[in-house]
């Protein structure tokens, strides 16, 4: 029994290996492509949960003695397991660099001009205070 689960356990970690991979090209792929392997992804991410299940089923059936050991593989194979599925979640709204900066116009003078504007903001609005401060130093005087 415990023979199968090694087999799941393997097959699991190949198929898991597999996704890792496809998930970090996905934010790169545009149109078709990334609509095929967003497919892809899905196809094995339900794989993958069969094999989880399978697993399951092999653990229950080992002698309690045992089951310990196999039962806290499974947890951890779980997480991993969701793990991936929130990375896929991601993936598939996430934008390359490339993109993000076409979209937000990012360049890289973008915080240079932040600065300057900031900088002459302040300067501005100093000297409307001053102006106030003086404007009411006269309205206390008369």
């Amino acid at each position: 029994m415990s023979s199968d689960f090694e087999n799941y356990e393997q097959d699991f970690a190949v198929l898991t290996a597999e996704i890792t991979g496809r998930i970090g090209k996905v934010p790169k792929l545009t149109g078709d492509e990334k609509k095929q392997m967003v497919a892809n992804v899905e196809k094995q991410l339900e794989e993958a949960r069969e094999l989880l299940e399978q697993m399951e089923l092999e653990v229950r059936e080992i002698p309690p003695q045992s089951r310990g050991m196999y039962s806290s593989r499974m947890r951890s194979y779980k997480q991993e397991m969701g793990k991936l599925e929130a990375d896929f979640k991601r993936s598939r709204i996430a934008y390359s660099d490339e993109v993000r900066n076409e979209l937000l116009g990012d360049d890289g003078n973008s915080s240079e001009n932040q600065r300057a504007h900031l900088l002459d903001n302040t300067e501005r609005l100093e000297r409307s205070s001053r102006r106030l401060e003086a404007g009411y130093q006269i309205a206390v005087e008369t």
